[in-house]
């Protein structure tokens, strides 16, 4: 019985050459955050830089909810975020939320079609919620998927 050597190159794949592409795309959302970012990679760098309690407020008023309701879903006394400078850096934690409520709000304006609609939305009761508001779902990981899954119902026309 003769046993055939394998060679090392049997066992290797060959697959043509991919070309990824590496040219970075516009984030619609930075304008809710007052930036203009080019890639996911520039959102990271500002995220774990943190964000100033100037964009923090700007981003409230972006989406007309009050310095107590973004304070809620940053878990962060409202009292201690106005001992702020609007120059501060508020911690990384604390703008990483604000980046997914940025992302949250773009994409609602995206499905509902404007922000004020969105807008409107979200501070409204839903059967979904259990008859509580999206926004009020805001202070927990899952209540931001639960409404992402929604908006995406929503978009294809799947209603509970």
């Amino acid at each position: 019985m003769s046993v055939k050597k394998k060679h090392i190159d049997d066992n290797l794949v060959n697959e043509p050459m991919a070309v990824y592409h590496t040219q970075p795309s516009l984030n619609p959302f930075g304008q809710l955050l007052s930036g203009k970012f080019s890639s996911d990679l520039d959102i990271i760098k500002l995220t774990r830089s943190g964000l100033s309690k100037k964009v923090l407020t700007g981003l409230a008023q972006k989406i007309a909810i009050s310095l107590q309701e973004l304070s809620d879903i940053m878990h962060i006394s409202d009292r201690t975020f106005h001992r702020f400078d609007d120059s501060a850096i508020i911690k990384t934690e604390y703008s990483e939320k604000a980046v997914e409520l940025a992302r949250l709000y773009t994409r609602g304006a995206e499905v509902f079609g404007s922000m004020d609609k969105f807008k409107l939305w979200m501070k409204s009761p839903a059967y979904v919620f259990n008859n509580e508001t999206p926004l009020s779902l805001l202070d927990t990981s899952a209540g931001f998927n639960l409404v992402f899954t929604e908006l995406g119902r929503i978009e294809h026309g799947i209603f509970a």
